[in-house]
């Protein structure tokens, strides 16, 4: 039982890890981070330290499209002893303010 709470707990300091990288990666347009924003639907932690991201943007168009998601996958690549990352792109469900922090619709003056 003790190794299920040891990996437990290295699962959570990954995850937290993860979770600290994306808040580092910013829509040029906004002053908020994309985790913050609610742009990160799903974090995934598997074993050997691969991780996968399911994300979303403010909009299709949004111009940052490309660099974004790439964004997101290097800093998580940059944490030590991560393995693979594969991050994903979607619109389903789309995203509304609804799905920002109150940090961030503080930050925005939605509050």
């Amino acid at each position: 039982m003790s190794t299920d709470t040891t990996e437990n707990s290295t699962t959570e300091s990954l995850r937290d890890k993860v979770i600290n990288a994306i808040k580092t990666v910013y829509d040029p347009e906004i002053p908020v981070d994309v985790y913050e924003l609610g742009l990160i639907y799903e974090i995934s932690t598997y074993p050997v330290n691969n991780v996968y991201i399911l994300m979303t943007l403010t909009s299709p168009a949004c111009p940052a499209a490309e660099t974004i998601p790439a964004e997101v996958e290097q800093k998580v690549k940059a944490i030590e002893g991560i393995g693979d990352v594969k991050v994903e792109l979607t619109f389903d469900p789309p995203f509304t303010q609804d799905m920002m922090s109150e940090a961030a619709k503080l930050e925005l003056g939605f509050m």
